[in-house]
């Protein structure tokens, strides 16, 4: 196990949760700002969602993008994310339009997937075992980091934005003329690009400095099949990917109809819909807390095994004392929260299953995340007609199964944990 000097690893974990922030703001702002994106690209609703919807459908490839890392190498692999994030960016700013949105859409979603698993995989490497969970957990505050922090920001440009378009030939959409110095402020749905790229930009330029060498020393690279092939023969690593698979099942079952089922409900969509998203960014940020603060001390797959317990109380709970708005809120918090301490405690669990194709398996983690989150997003609305407790026991009984798995088949690889982690 490589390992560099505390004061450096820590200048290194900053430099992820900085950069997952950046990324996931671009990865995330899509949906509270779907109206205003629509509406300067002149398309409706739909056509946006149909983009949103091919680069969810990205995760799937995850393992043959993710397992990148693998074979060239975790600095190149996260140089390469990060590249193909800014210039994802890049192409909005310089044409803003509708094909290179979905275009930008489809680069940042294989920029996460080739990113995400190379981060963890690189803290897996060099961060000793009985301090991983503090480790992915700051680095986790990227996620939350964008919900709080990014997206405001973005809405803030979007709504302020007073200056020139950054190249003589972009045009606003309403007017359809190109925007001259001096021009009043008016809604300008592709500023934040412009400022993402500039941004995507110096992370390039910071990872290149501060991350060591990709020659791996000692050891040959993985191959994809070879990987899979290896991935294969851990049954503690099919069944780590069988529970992520059901983690996100079991959230996006719930997730897909929280917002009907508020309206339905309370019938102030807005103020509760508005409401709920801070909730839920603030629950997402208490988790990955709890994770960085708690995992390291009471053991990775013991936290995993309280998180799925937790979250199928959580699941049972949500109905009970959902009969009032401010009981909904309290109850999509708990479960919320109970969800991101499971899935971010899982990903240090999951980098010592198979030590020797370990960005595979964290790319192949994304994979069954993906696939978790489109089995719930097709369940939920066929549950949701028979109410929203169908829809909680079912997510609940998907957290009682993965706690089976983990109880039953899901081990540590005790043998290559060096001594001193």
């Amino acid at each position: 196990m490589l390992r560099p000097s505390p004061v450096r690893l820590r200048y290194q974990v900053l430099a992820f949760s900085i950069t997952r922030t950046i990324v996931n703001t671009a990865y995330r702002m899509i949906y509270p700002f779907l109206p205003a994106i629509a509406r300067g690209l002149g398309v409706s609703l739909e056509s946006i969602t149909l983009a949103i919807t091919l680069r969810s459908g990205m995760g799937l490839l995850s393992p043959a993008f993710g397992s990148f890392a693998d074979v060239w190498g975790r600095k190149t692999a996260l140089l390469l994310g990060v590249s193909l994030f800014t210039a994802a960016m890049v192409l909005v700013a310089a044409w803003p339009s509708y094909p290179a949105l979905v275009i930008s859409l489809l680069l940042v979603g294989i920029s996460k997937i080739i990113f995400d698993p190379a981060m963890y995989a690189y803290l897996g490497d060099r961060v000793p075992y009985r301090q991983r969970g503090l480790a992915i957990g700051l680095a986790e505050f990227g996620w939350s980091g964008a919900f709080l922090l990014g997206i405001p920001l973005a809405g803030w440009l979007i709504a302020r934005a007073a200056w020139p378009a950054p190249f003589p030939w972009a045009q606003t959409a309403q007017l359809g003329i190109p925007l001259l110095t001096g021009l009043v402020p008016q809604e300008r749905w592709d500023a934040p690009f412009v400022w993402l790229a500039l941004l995507g930009v110096g992370l390039v330029m910071l990872l290149w400095k501060i991350l060591p060498s990709d020659i791996r020393q000692g050891s040959s690279r993985t191959s994809l099949r070879q990987g899979f092939r290896t991935i294969l023969s851990y049954p503690s690593a099919v069944a780590g990917l069988t529970i992520s698979i059901l983690i996100n099942a079991s959230n996006e079952t719930v997730n897909i109809v929280y917002g009907v089922w508020m309206e339905n409900a309370f019938g102030f969509q807005v103020a509760a819909l508005g409401a709920a998203s801070a909730i839920i960014g603030i629950a997402e940020l208490g988790g990955e807390g709890l994770v960085a603060g708690f995992v390291d001390r009471i053991g990775k797959r013991r936290a995993v095994g309280f998180g799925l317990g937790s979250l199928a109380l959580a699941c049972v709970l949500l109905p009970l004392i959902g009969t009032t708005w401010q009981g909904a809120l309290l109850g999509l918090f708990i479960f919320y929260l109970a969800f991101e301490f499971t899935l971010v405690s899982s990903i240090p669990l999951m980098t010592e299953l198979v030590p020797s194709a370990r960005a595979t398996l964290l790319a192949g983690n994304v994979a069954a995340l993906s696939l978790g989150r489109m089995l719930g997003s097709l369940l939920g609305p066929v549950l949701f007609t028979f109410g929203l407790p169908a829809n909680a026991l079912a997510a609940a009984l998907m957290n009682v199964i993965g706690l089976a798995a983990l109880i039953f088949v899901v081990r540590e690889n005790v043998a290559k944990i060096p001594a001193q982690a």
